[in-house]
């Protein structure tokens, strides 16, 4: 009976693959026909071995199993083994995948990844509750509530993670700067994000943008706040990209498209094909000057749409990045549903900025590194700096004295302006003598 099923698996799997090479048209010179005749001979040896588990589990295994479970949790491990952002869905996952964005639910505010096999997050999204109870990008969840985290999926801790708004979860996290962990309380509530968090003078002439998503509006209250700032005499710009997880590919290109001249490259895909890939470029011509500098933050919960910006400005010399290294996500996932109501989502491409580096697992450097300073505060600071965040909701913004007083690297952002201003005026002088 082993060896009659074993015989069923191959030929199932052998006119899948066959059906799939006539679907594909092949067409190839005796070189190639040789390679793909070896690949056909080792790929049906492997088939074998994988049959003969099947079968040896069927009829060996102490509790008999469902055989769609058992190929489900084959295909949940085959996609989990090619990289963190591929993965099989079954139907309920997919579902639960298709409906996430309808109705309410309570969330926590952070963007995860499984990074070097660990969920870990990627940041913490500004005003959310996580933000709020102290969770600081880089951090690795090693539990949930208490139970483990190892081998979880992230839809599986997506779902962990999720509740009815105003229930607590508990985070056990391990942070490297400080080789602790940390065991972190948080409310869950309903998540809102505005793309834009904060606009406004920092200094003379010197505006400063907080963008935290990239949002289908993203875009539209971007050049909105550009031309807010420009009307207040702006002629240099702070974009603060830290702990920007990404969002909206589209958004995060027209924003570069803003920034930089007309028809230049912005970032590019490339997949197995290369000759499928897409390339995105600038349209208009940009908001600011040439002379106008430009200064973005960036740090290690800085992701995706974030790092494709930051690099583009940074790959034309248009931007000084000062910061982290970024967290290194430049793929392209395409979820691909099955005929059963499952799904396959599976890494087609990567990002490639204008220099052809890729960011991803690679990250974004800066050019100026600055460590984010963190300090152990006193009962007095506590107090005064739970003030200022109920005072920053309430005025949506802190003042510019309160956020340098704050944020080290946005204050050596702003002395960094400062110095290529001086720098600027020279030159122009020294060019005007000759």
């Amino acid at each position: 009976m082993p060896r009659r099923r074993s015989i069923i698996w191959i030929v199932i799997f052998s006119l899948i693959f066959f059906a799939v090479g006539l679907k594909g048209g092949i067409c190839l010179d005796e070189t190639q026909k040789t390679q793909v005749d070896g690949s056909q001979e080792e790929l049906f040896k492997c088939l074998e071995l994988f049959s003969g588990a099947i079968s040896l589990i069927q009829s060996k295994y102490v509790d008999e199993v469902d055989s769609r479970e058992l190929i489900y949790g084959a295909l949940k491990g085959m996609l989990y083994s090619l990289d963190p952002y591929s993965q099989f869905l079954d139907p309920d996952a997919y579902n639960d995948m298709q409906v996430q964005t309808e109705g309410e639910f309570g969330g926590l505010g952070i963007e995860i990844a499984i990074k070097d096999n660990i969920l870990t997050i990627i940041s913490p999204i500004h005003g959310t509750p996580a933000e709020r109870a102290g969770v600081m990008a880089g951090d690795r969840i090693i539990k949930i509530d208490n139970e483990s985290t190892e081998s979880i999926t992230l839809h599986e801790a997506v779902k962990k993670l999720r509740g009815k708004p105003k229930t607590e979860v508990t985070l056990s996290v391990f942070r490297e700067k400080t080789g602790k962990i940390y065991d972190i309380p948080i409310i869950r509530d309903i998540i809102k994000i505005d793309s834009i968090k904060d606009v406004q003078m920092v200094d003379e002439k010197i505006g400063y943008i907080r963008l935290v998503e990239f949002q289908e509006n993203s875009p539209a209250e971007f050049k909105k706040a550009i031309i807010k700032l420009k009307k207040e005499n702006m002629d240099s710009l702070v974009l603060d990209l830290r702990n920007n997880p990404g969002g909206l590919l589209d958004s995060a290109v027209q924003i570069a498209d803003m920034l930089l001249p007309a028809d230049v490259v912005i970032v590019s895909t490339k997949g197995r094909d290369s000759e499928k890939g897409y390339v995105f470029s600038s349209k208009e011509k940009s908001l600011l000057a040439d002379n106008q500098p430009i200064v973005v933050l960036i740090n290690e919960g800085s992701a995706s749409g974030s790092e494709i910006l930051a690099g583009a400005l940074q790959d034309y010399n248009r931007a000084v990045l000062l910061g982290q290294k970024t967290f290194g996500k430049g793929s392209v996932q395409s979820v691909i549903p099955m005929s059963d109501g499952s799904a396959v989502r599976i890494t087609t491409s990567k990002y490639y900025l204008p220099s052809g580096r890729s960011i991803h697992e690679e990250g974004v450097s800066p050019d100026i590194e600055v460590e984010e300073i963190t300090m152990e505060l006193s009962s007095e600071e506590k107090s005064k700096r739970l003030f200022d965040e109920i005072e920053k909701e309430n005025d949506e913004e802190l003042s510019a004295e309160k956020l340098q007083e704050y944020d080290y690297q946005l204050k050596r952002a702003i002395d960094l302006i400062k110095g290529l201003k001086v720098y600027g005026k020279r030159n122009t002088e020294i060019e005007k003598q000759n």
